[in-house]
């Protein structure tokens, strides 16, 4: 019989939880009627954590890299459901009650997410700081920044179909697999829905993998990393915006507000903040390549028509122009300073147009850089094999029926 839902879990010593989350899960299949399976995915268990499940009827895939997204990524490999539903071994999850989660699934959705805060957290399940603060912010900024539907963006019970985790190309193996996972299905326009789930408390006597402080900082590194318009983009275009108006009008005359005059020290800073800004779009522009060419990113229209219309030969030329620009108005401050014998000279005249000239070769330079990096991501090279070292580990199953 074609097996239907696969129930992965990761593992890293859970002898004293894995039983019951694996028994759990066999009956609801068994009890459901539904073709399925239990696969553990181990990253390298010392306390016998391999034995329990296989004893309880789960398979087990031995991981060798180390991680919470090597465990599932490795375990969904292996796993031969049209369907996965993936949960952490830990049982504060309930995989005795898993309808919810396979009627969406069979419903055509691509990836179905647990909703803990609609579905109920016990008490002593979640520390105050991750309830109140942690989850409601990360789920807020994956909202704001990926506009994706998720309510509880790091929910660890959820559900997808195999083609939507081929079609995902997850490439995290630590934490940030749960954050990737939600993003991609969201960039790529897929199907996803919340379902109520409830969280329990941890059943481990010993303290969990999780370190909130520092878990909590990889999730929104990455989601900040993923979202470069958020992180470069937009801070960049605003202070290089502020910065060509300020620098504008006080090129022309120093400013008076309020008996407070902005004058040259001013027009040091607006001519920082374009180049802080010019700095910022830069480096928007490259995190985005380096992420569609590592793959973590889908390539767009965006990104097809900066190769297009953006090229090496193009940014050189823009660079030095503005390059010849900047030494021409150099060479010109020059002729005034020996017009006056190399004497004393108005000294805001001329730090205006030194200003505008050092700001101009700034520029140009950066750009001529930009071009130069931006043209080596776009090369066209023939990428080895798109294979985690995870994917070689999926081959070493073991199943409770047959021993190796």
């Amino acid at each position: 019989m074609a097996i239907e839902i696969s129930i992965i879990m990761p593992c890293l010593n859970e002898a004293e939880t894995i039983e019951a989350c694996v028994r759990k899960a066999v009956s609801y299949l068994s009890g459901s009627g539904i073709a399925g399976e239990v696969v553990i995915g181990d990253n390298g268990s010392t306390d016998g954590s391999q034995e329990i499940a296989l004893r309880a009827g789960a398979r087990v895939v031995n991981v060798p890299l180390r991680g919470y997204g090597a465990a599932l990524y490795s375990a969904t490999l292996a796993a031969r459901g049209k369907y996965v539903i993936m949960g952490d071994s830990d049982d504060s999850y309930d995989f005795s009650d898993l309808d919810s989660f396979v009627g969406k699934l069979r419903e055509g959705y691509d990836l179905v997410m647990g909703n803990r805060f609609a579905g109920g957290i016990k008490p002593g399940a979640m520390p105050w700081k991750n309830r109140y603060i942690g989850n409601p912010v990360l789920s807020m900024i994956g909202k704001v920044i990926f506009h994706s539907p998720a309510n509880d963006f790091h929910c660890g019970l959820r559900g997808y179909s195999k083609d939507a985790f081929n079609r995902m190309d997850l490439r995290t193996t630590g934490m940030e697999f749960a954050s990737e996972m939600v993003i991609k299905a969201t960039m790529t326009r897929m199907k996803i829905c919340e379902v109520p789930t409830t969280l329990s408390p941890d059943g481990r006597s010993r303290p969990p993998h999780l370190r909130p402080y520092r878990d909590g900082w990889r999730h929104l590194r990455f989601m900040l990393l993923f979202g470069p318009n958020w992180l470069f983009l937009y801070p960049g275009l605003t202070l290089m915006l502020f910065g060509i108006v300020a620098s504008f009008l006080l090129m022309l005359n120093p400013i008076e507000l309020h008996h407070v005059r902005l004058s040259i020290g001013a027009l040091i800073f607006s001519a920082f903040a374009i180049v802080m800004g010019f700095q910022s779009v830069l480096f928007a522009v490259l995190s985005r390549v380096y992420a569609v060419q590592e793959r973590l990113y889908p390539a767009g229209r965006a990104y097809h028509y900066l190769f297009r219309h953006i090229n090496l030969e193009r940014g050189l030329i823009a660079g030095l122009v503005m390059v010849a620009a900047g030494l021409i108005s150099t060479v010109y401050v020059v002729l005034l300073w020996r017009q006056a014998d190399f004497g004393a000279m108005n000294v805001e005249q001329v730090s205006r147009m030194a200003i505008g000239s050092g700001l101009g070769t700034t520029l140009g330079f950066e750009t001529i850089l930009f071009s130069f990096l931006l043209s080596t991501l776009g090369l066209n090279v023939r990428h080895h094999s798109a294979a985690l070292p995870t994917e070689r580990a999926a081959a070493q199953v073991s199943d409770p029926l047959v021993r190796q």
